[in-house]
């Protein structure tokens, strides 16, 4: 009961902040962010703050998670890749809003984590795979949606090969000193995008890492 008034309370501070649209907030309400903290942060788990987590990664603060999901656009979307499993939180939110979430990590300890609370949580529409992100995953492509969750200078184009036609990609991308939120949209096989808001992640790194 107290988890469910902290995460109520998690949930109203991110709407006071960016107005949720109510699929991302029934979404938020569902997912015990405290599961994917690491024990020594947990009293910080419901503050909308970036926490330290191994490997020197960070699981991001509710408030991002909450604005990248929105940003997606996911209502009657059945897939969504995402390049960064990291603590598994991200995923675990967008497996309340689409039928299927795939999620790839470099960092093999974070991933066997991210898996194990899956796992005890019973989420069994997330699938996972250790490899490097940046090269997608294209036994099940096209994607309706794919989610970067690291700043990269440009996202690669295997990526936007493996995004299906009508779909939009998301990621934070460095842009004049600053890491900017960029939504793309592919139609008619054309790559547009548009800039969002500056945020901070993360950056990308090459190959995996046990």
């Amino acid at each position: 009961m107290v988890n469910a008034l902290h995460l109520k309370k998690m949930v109203e501070d991110i709407d006071a902040k960016f107005p949720l649209e109510p699929w991302v907030r029934e979404a938020l309400l569902k997912v015990d962010r405290e599961a994917f903290v690491p024990l020594g942060f947990r009293h910080l788990s419901y503050t909308l703050d970036a926490l330290p987590m191994q490997e020197a990664q960070w699981i991001s603060s509710p408030l991002t998670v909450a604005k990248m999901t929105q940003h997606l656009e996911l209502e009657g979307v059945d897939s969504v890749l995402e390049i960064g499993c990291g603590s598994g939180y991200q995923a675990a939110v967008l497996a309340q809003i689409v039928r299927r979430v795939f999620t790839i990590e470099r960092i093999e300890p974070l991933l066997r984590e991210a898996r194990e609370r899956f796992r005890a949580l019973g989420m069994s529409n997330i699938f996972t795979r250790y490899d490097d992100g940046q090269r997608g995953w294209k036994e099940y492509a096209p994607y309706e949606r794919i989610l970067f969750s690291a700043t990269a200078d440009r996202v690669p184009q295997v990526l936007f090969d493996q995004l299906a036609e009508g779909g939009i990609l998301l990621a934070p991308v460095n842009e004049g000193g600053l890491q900017i939120i960029t939504r793309y949209y592919k139609r008619n096989g054309r790559i547009s995008s548009e800039a969002i808001e500056p945020c901070l992640f993360v950056p990308v790194l090459d190959g995996t890492q046990k």
